[in-house]
């Protein structure tokens, strides 16, 4: 699976810069993409906080919180097309300073700095993946090029752990939350200006105008199987992006009666999970040489895990059901292939913008919708079991749907029926 991403990017051979250089480079938005992923999580274990510090409702904050995928799926649109034009070294600058700046101002405790720094965080995100897949492209050789994407895979996945895992204790310990993100953006804010000394920079120019490079978006928008296979991730990332990474801690504590500690505990086995089952689903779907068979495993995986963590947690290990459901939502990133090898060569680049679109619209749109369910189901009280396990259902809908739209997507692996 990571080799077909890694196509995503346009082959535009270095003129000039050693391999080493690129390299580098890819390190450094490996640790972007790494520490993006941390901040996108890190808000589920800080819920109260954030809650009282903003005189939140809980529609009120998930509304603040999912404004983040607002500007993530806009702005994915133009991360790869400014890459292809004009290389790596400005665009991955702009996107890491950019996350840093809305982080050091969403720690500044007034609504409208969170409002503003959680948008430039979306925005500036957009540049991670897409940024390292670019770099790995020009700074390893065709061998090890899907092992180089694959450990990109695998540093978003962690830090989405580590959002979780390692951001708790620090936040309610030895810092306070505001701290927390200052310090994130500082650090990414320093990140910024190494990566801009050593991104090698591009000496070819694109030819054509500035709205030309969103041209191949045109060839991918009106292709059907685009839209399933970016409905079909959307709706099994939301799961994810916002169950889990939002409200999976509150589900655990004010559901479940699980400690403060405990809840993040668990909670973070769906990120873990993620670094098995991406890797492991994407591997199965290549050597098999079928991408729906994995896909649907995957979603039954993640039907049944679910469904079991909201309704018979009693009965099933801690950290097992999560860790389960973590590897089942790897299935998320088939459809990411799949664009790509449902669209011609010459617009790979664009489907993969195209697939961040629409993956993280469904998240934008159903952020705050979630959170007013959960308003409404609970009156505008506290937060029970039985109002996650009904608000649940929404998930349990959102698989189904999932899997009854992977009837419709064609077979795009190499055993595909002529």
């Amino acid at each position: 699976m990571a080799e077909s991403i890694s196509a995503g990017v346009t082959l535009t051979p270095a003129r000039s810069e050693p391999r080493t250089m690129f390299v580098a480079a890819w390190v450094l938005c490996c640790l972007f993409y790494f520490l993006q992923y941390a901040l996108r999580s890190a808000p589920g274990v800080m819920i109260p906080e954030l809650t009282a510090a903003f005189a939140l409702t809980t529609l009120g904050i998930s509304s603040l919180l999912g404004l983040y995928y607002y500007t993530y799926a806009t702005f994915a649109l133009v991360s790869g097309a400014s890459l292809d034009r004009y290389g790596a070294k400005l665009p991955i600058f702009i996107g890491i300073l950019t996350t840093g700046i809305g982080s050091v101002l969403f720690g500044m405790g007034t609504m409208s700095m969170a409002e503003g720094g959680r948008l430039l965080q979306g925005a500036g995100s957009a540049f991670a993946f897409t940024g390292a897949v670019y770099l790995a492209v020009h700074g390893f050789s065709a061998k090890w090029l899907a092992t180089a994407v694959g450990f990109t895979q695998l540093a978003g996945m962690l830090g989405g752990f580590a959002g979780q895992f390692a951001v708790s204790p620090l936040v309610h310990g030895p810092i306070a939350w505001e701290a927390f993100w200052i310090y994130a953006g500082v650090v990414l804010v320093v990140l910024a200006v190494i990566a801009l000394v050593v991104t090698p920079r591009r000496e070819d120019r694109a030819p054509g105008s500035f709205w030309s490079m969103f041209a191949p978006y045109k060839v991918v928008l009106t292709n059907p199987q685009s839209y399933l296979c970016g409905i079909i991730g959307g709706l099994l990332f939301m799961p994810t992006t916002i169950g889990d990474m939002i409200w999976g801690v509150p589900f655990l504590h004010l559901g479940l009666g699980v400690s403060t500690v405990d809840a993040v505990a668990r909670a973070s086995m769906v990120p873990l999970g993620w670094v098995i089952g991406a890797p492991l689903l994407g591997y199965l779907a290549d050597r098999s040489g079928q991408r729906k068979p994995v896909l649907y495993g995957g979603i039954i995986v993640m039907l049944i895990s679910g469904v079991a963590v909201a309704h018979f947690s009693h009965i099933i290990p801690p950290y097992i059901g999560g860790l389960v459901f973590g590897i089942g939502s790897g299935a998320a990133m088939i459809p990411y292939t799949m664009i790509k090898e449902a669209n011609p060569d010459n617009v790979k680049g664009s489907a993969t913008g195209a697939m961040n679109f629409l993956v993280f619209s469904l998240s934008a749109f159903l952020a705050p919708v979630f959170g007013l369910v959960l308003m409404r189901l609970s009156s505008g009280g506290v937060l029970n079991l039985d109002t996650f396990r009904m608000a649940n259902s929404i998930w349990v809908g959102a698989i189904v749907l999932a899997l009854v739209l992977t009837f419709f997507l064609r077979e795009t692996g190499s055993r595909k029926s002529s």
